[in-house]
């Protein structure tokens, strides 16, 4: 019994390192996804800027949303900077050459703001932190935001 229990704590310790500290946004269902806001260019066309929502939940639940930018001139080099839960009001646009202004708001609920301004190949957002602590992730960004 002490043996089962002990292997038991050591695989939900494993998979809790696991899923912390080795996250990577591969874990989206793709195959569920609809197509929100984008392409919409940067204003020297260097980045795209797409957004999608990912349904959970079914009736009950919810919708994620996560904002890509392509680096057209990186061979297409896809970058998911935004992940969050997607609320009533979302809209992106660029307020420079590389920083993308993101409007994901609940007017009525003026905690549930998670709107942000990235600065693309520097910043990433993420709601839940996971990105933040990702080892796999840390070069991919300089800094990480979250709720």
């Amino acid at each position: 019994m002490l043996i089962a229990t002990c292997i038991g704590f050591l695989l939900v310790a494993f998979i809790y390192i696991y899923e912390v500290y080795f996250f990577t946004f591969n874990h989206i269902d793709k195959s569920h996804t609809q197509k929100g806001p984008g392409p919409i260019p940067s204003p020297t066309e260097a980045y795209t800027a797409n957004a999608y929502y990912e349904p959970y939940g079914g009736a009950a639940g919810g919708v994620n949303v996560w904002v890509e930018v392509t680096h057209n001139g990186e061979k297409n080099k896809v970058q998911t900077v935004y992940y969050s839960d997607a609320k009533s009001e979302f809209t992106m646009e660029w307020v420079d050459e590389n920083t993308l202004y993101i409007l994901n708001d609940e007017p009525h609920y003026p905690e549930s703001n998670r709107s942000i301004q990235l600065e693309i190949g520097k910043e990433i957002y993420h709601e839940n932190g996971l990105a933040c602590k990702s080892l796999l992730m840390k070069d991919e960004y300089e800094t990480c935001y979250h709720n």
